[in-house]
């Protein structure tokens, strides 16, 4: 019985939602930490979240295409 592979597609989103959860804690956790940069902190997590799904953006791209070739 043959072992059905996980989707690459899945693999990707998991990275970048375990990217955004992480940053989302390191800017709450640097938020409480430092309550008179709470503003610019959730700026800099904000841009950070950002910039995480941006760089997810093409690996995905790239896993999408494997899956469907495979599909």
């Amino acid at each position: 019985m043959a072992r059905t592979p996980i989707p690459r597609t899945a693999v990707e989103t998991l990275h970048i939602v375990a990217g955004l959860v992480v940053a989302a804690a390191m800017t709450w956790a640097a938020a409480w930490a430092y309550p008179l940069g709470r503003d610019v902190i959730w700026w800099c997590g904000a841009g950070a979240m950002v910039a995480t799904v941006l760089m997810g953006v093409g690996p995905l791209r790239r896993a999408r295409a494997h899956d469907r070739q495979r599909a």
